[in-house]
């Protein structure tokens, strides 16, 4: 975050930057900008046309005063009329265009923004997500996008419009006196000084009031995931003193925002009003002394208000320029940051009945956070279709070392390798997709079981969805669902336990037919007796299949080929459960403590 607020604190380079963005639709801004021209063109026009009018009018009462046969020339008048309504709808039309061309590419901008946020996502390491909360991801994707897609159509147009109609209305109050044009010119660098100083008044409100609502949004998307937890540990009210704290402080910011920017019109309309004074003074002045008639004082007055209405609306808009600058800024920047690093030489994986499994660790090293090492010196010869199960106590580095063969993170230190070719020398994709990963947490989306299920091979038929459900027991219990494999998960899954939800993942990993398999914690939250029937399962699944086996129960995991007891990111022991437990070592004490935990509890009942 402090980052961003050094960022954020570069109005400039902000600027410089979403200019760049808007590079590949100068075309249409072009267009949008020939529409404010001739938008304001046809505006500008009109009072010096309409002076006509009032001149011939104060010419034809002056006449009928002197008793002259010629009276007011109405049909001149009446052709007057004409040609400002045809103006005016020309004008109309024009600025209907310009704000329709302008939402377009608007929409456009923030179609493509959120389609590059969310390529973003899929490209950024896990690590990125440690350090950022959701709800700050997310709401750069939705809040931020949103307020730069409504800020570009709605400030641009207006900006142009306005430098359009300051142009073209200076050059026609020169046509007519360019003494009171000066004075009115005179009367910007007063309204700029004050410009300039709200703007810089307001800015870092305007970025701390960004600032603020992703980390509300944060705090909101944290507690909504877990409201049960919440609810369970009586945490609403330190919930709620969270919420309001953070609430506060993005109210107090966007208070002081539009404080500083509210300003502006008031001050603008003052100085404004005092030009217009001393105008009307002198041009009375200059009037009565016959150097200028009454129809181009009439229309100059109407020009001194077009003069100062269009600076009066670049003040208002610099609130809007600052929110959206804030906002492109923090899009921008998660735009920015440092991606997965690319495959220095992509080798193709042979199809998976290519694939023998030989995996080999060399050396690994690898922390979280620099100078933090979890894994220290890690070195490991999986042979193909062995069952390698990973025990220890919490934070020992078991889950952290199947992650590094999955590539969720680079290496500090070592290499794998697959089939003799090291990992980063392949694509990540195509690592995955020879992996079956069964996480300890579940993961399921807001869908149909079926559709849920064969998530794990997208091509996979409905006959294959069931048969992969049949090997690891979820077929039965699916059955006696309402909708059966057509009932619909909600969004939180919470319509199903947790142990149907293990299954699910379960499945989905078994249609998906990997090469090398990866359990981790698999077994977790289901019953002893279904533990039971899925261990059968999965001895089918893992026959001729390298096999990564990470669990507390070591009951399930005595026929595998290798057992490795990890500790502080070392490997203290390996060996088959037999060897393991003849040595009386670390393994047999974590082996024996169950059992010695449960005699207790036996006891205590």
């Amino acid at each position: 975050m402090r980052n961003s607020e050094s960022k954020a604190k570069d109005f400039k380079g902000g600027m410089k930057t979403l200019l760049s963005y808007l590079t590949p639709f100068r075309w249409r801004l072009v267009v949008v900008a020939f529409l404010a021209v001739g938008a304001t063109i046809f505006g500008i026009v009109g009072p010096k046309i309409m002076a006509m009018a009032t001149d011939e009018l104060v010419a034809g009462i002056s006449r009928m005063m002197k008793g002259e046969s010629a009276a007011i020339d109405f049909d001149f008048i009446g052709i007057i009329v004409l040609s400002l309504t045809a103006l005016y709808l020309l004008g109309a039309f024009f600025s209907y265009m310009q704000g329709h061309v302008m939402a377009d590419l608007a929409t456009k901008i923030s179609y493509n923004l959120r389609n590059a946020v969310m390529g973003k996502i899929n490209r950024l390491p896990l690590s990125y997500f440690h350090r950022n909360s959701q709800g700050d991801v997310l709401s750069r994707m939705t809040n931020d996008v949103d307020t730069l897609e409504q800020s570009l159509s709605q400030s641009i147009t207006q900006l142009l419009g306005s430098l359009a109609m300051v142009i073209g209305v200076t050059a026609m109050m020169l046509t007519i006196s360019w003494q009171l044009t000066l004075i009115a010119i005179v009367m910007v660098p007063v309204s700029m000084m004050f410009v300039i100083g709200m703007v810089k008044a307001s800015q870092k409100h305007f970025r701390h009031q960004q600032q603020y609502l992703g980390r509300m949004n944060g705090h909101v998307e944290e507690i909504y995931g877990g409201h049960v937890v919440m609810k369970a540990f009586n945490g609403e009210k330190k919930a709620i003193r969270q919420f309001d704290a953070e609430n506060e402080k993005l109210a107090e910011s966007a208070r002081k925002a539009e404080f500083y920017s509210g300003l502006m019109m008031p001050i603008m309309m003052f100085v404004g009003n005092l030009g217009f004074v001393v105008i009307s003074i002198v041009g009375a002045t200059m009037a009565a002394q016959g150097r200028v008639s009454i129809g181009d004082i009439q229309a100059f007055i109407q020009y001194v208000r077009n003069f100062t209405q269009p600076i009066t609306q670049i003040a208002n808009l610099s609130s809007q320029f600052q929110r959206m600058i804030a906002a492109s800024e923090r899009v921008f920047e998660f735009l920015g940051e440092k991606e997965e690093e690319k495959e220095r030489e992509v080798v193709t994986l042979a199809d998976q009945a290519g694939i023998r499994g030989h995996i080999r660790f060399e050396h690994v090293k690898f922390g979280y956070e620099a100078g933090k090492p979890i894994i220290k010196d890690f070195s490991l010869d999986v042979l193909p279709g062995h069952r390698v199960a990973i025990v220890g106590p919490t934070g020992a580095g078991k889950t952290t070392i199947v992650k590094l063969l999955m590539r969720f993170h680079d290496l500090d230190g070592g290499a794998i390798f697959i089939d003799g070719h090291d990992i980063t020398s392949f694509e990540r994709h195509d690592i995955r997709a020879k992996f079956g990963m069964v996480l300890q947490d579940t993961w399921l989306f807001n869908g149909s079981i079926m559709d849920n299920i064969r998530y794990g091979s997208l091509s996979a038929t409905d006959k294959q969805v069931v048969e992969a459900a049949k090997e690891v027991q979820v077929d039965h219990f699916v059955r006696t669902l309402p909708e059966g494999y057509r009932m619909e998960l909600n969004e939180e899954t919470s319509n199903v336990s947790q142990g149907q939800k293990q299954l699910l993942t379960i499945a989905r990993a078994i249609l998906a037919d990997p090469r090398v398999l990866i359990l981790d914690e698999a077994t977790s939250s289901v019953d002893t007796r279904t533990e039971l029937l899925i261990q059968k399962a999965m001895d089918k699944l893992m026959e001729g299949r390298t096999s990564f086996i990470i669990a507390h129960r070591l009951s399930t995991i005595r026929n595998a080929d290798l057992i490795l007891c990890m500790n502080e990111g070392d490997i203290v022991e390996q060996g088959s459960h037999e060897v393991l437990m003849r040595r009386g070592g670390f393994y047999a004490n974590l082996y024996n403590s169950q059992f010695e935990n449960a005699d207790a509890e036996v006891a205590v009942g």
